[in-house]
């Protein structure tokens, strides 16, 4: 399977990167990837909804953290933009070239 590519408008080749993954443990709830997100990718849920270990925190947010955390809704909707990472003020979000699906 090859990797999906396209074209600016330019005319330069770009190969989006997809979302793959979100670290919950450092996630402070800020909403920034929400808010940039194009499409219906993430969701705001309750932090004590999750079943993350202590050490899976970063304990210098954590304390200043709100109670909710984004979790990924639709990776299915993601268009490969990578605005989300952009504004992640914690680089929680992990991204990869995806192949088309059979």
């Amino acid at each position: 399977m090859s990797v999906i590519t396209g074209l600016t408008r330019g005319g330069v080749e770009w190969t989006p990167a997809f979302i793959v993954a979100l670290d919950q443990g450092k996630c402070i709830g800020c909403g920034r990837c929400y808010k940039v997100c194009p499409r219906s990718v993430f969701e705001l849920i309750d932090r004590d909804d999750l079943d993350l270990d202590d050490d899976d925190l970063d304990d210098d947010d954590f304390d200043e953290a709100p109670g909710m955390v984004m979790n990924l809704a639709d990776t299915m909707d993601c268009i490969g933009c990578e605005a989300c990472s952009r504004v992640c003020p914690k680089g929680c979000l992990s991204h990869e070239p995806g192949s088309m699906a059979a």
